[in-house]
């Protein structure tokens, strides 16, 4: 027997009700600069710096849209290389460092990548992946572990200047799933991505007077300048813009380009 017209009707009424009350949200956009093209300036700049990124899928991604970039705004010379006091002239150097999953071994590649550069002037820093932070991550114990990193690095290469990259997110569930994915007691993508803001929180509070790369807000922030978001526990918790990927996780194109652009912004005022 079929259900009454009038009772599937209210049931798809309250299905929609509850997904605007408690889904994904755009933040409201806010004003702010004109960030589309690198100015000649900016440019020049970066050709006379020597810059090492340690990454891992996500960095790539970010590396695949400079090379992008550089088709109509050329001159940056992009290498690969773990060894960065092996160049000798001005680069953009990159390389994987350290497994997914396993944030500790990332702290220690980065440490060993810098062997070598001593007095050396330049800009270095790394990224975690998401995949290092997921909803059973001690957040804690993680910034602890990125702590120790950087006080080591700092303290061995007083030249440098260390840059700090916030975790980067994915998307997140709609309410139903995550609502239904809690019922059951599994695990939710907002879970993971909360886990990932508390550490970009605690990054932020921390070197607020360094130079950081908000990763995570270039990836959540839409071209309009709103940001893609939901509330959970009293929070604001941002997630990846959907159009900026096709798997949920890494970036496509136009994530790629619109992300290493603000990279490259960031390092060329540097």
């Amino acid at each position: 027997m079929t259900a009454p017209r009038n009772l599937m009707s209210s049931i798809s009424i309250c299905l929609v009700a509850v997904t605007l009350a408690c889904g994904g949200k755009k933040m409201a956009p806010s004003p702010r600069a004109n960030e589309s093209m690198l100015s000649d300036a900016q440019i020049q700049s970066l050709t006379t710096k020597t810059i090492f990124l340690g990454h891992r899928a996500v960095g790539e991604n970010i590396v695949e849209g400079i090379r992008e970039l550089m088709v109509s705004e050329p001159g940056l010379r992009l290498v690969a290389s773990s060894d960065p006091a092996a160049e000798s002239d001005s680069a953009f150097i990159h390389a994987e460092l350290g497994e997914n999953g396993d944030p500790q071994s990332k702290n220690q590649a980065f440490l060993n990548a810098l062997r070598g550069c001593g007095q050396r002037h330049g800009i270095a820093l790394f990224k975690y992946c998401y995949a290092d932070v997921d909803s059973s991550t001690d957040v804690g114990q993680l910034f602890a572990g990125y702590r120790k990193t950087i006080a080591a690095a700092k303290a061995a290469h007083p030249a440098l200047t260390l840059a700090h990259v916030t975790v980067p997110l994915t998307t997140s569930d709609s309410s139903l799933n995550a609502f239904l994915k809690s019922a059951m007691g599994r695990p939710t993508l907002r879970d993971a991505n909360q886990k990932r803001n508390q550490f970009n929180r605690l990054l932020k509070q921390t070197y607020a007077a360094d130079p950081i790369f908000d990763l995570a807000e270039a990836e959540s922030t839409h071209s309009d300048g709103s940001r893609e978001s939901f509330t959970q526990g009293g929070e604001t918790i941002y997630s990846l813009a959907p159009e900026f990927t096709t798997d949920g996780g890494h970036l496509n194109q136009k994530g790629r380009v619109a992300v290493a652009r603000k990279l490259l912004l960031l390092v060329s005022n540097l």
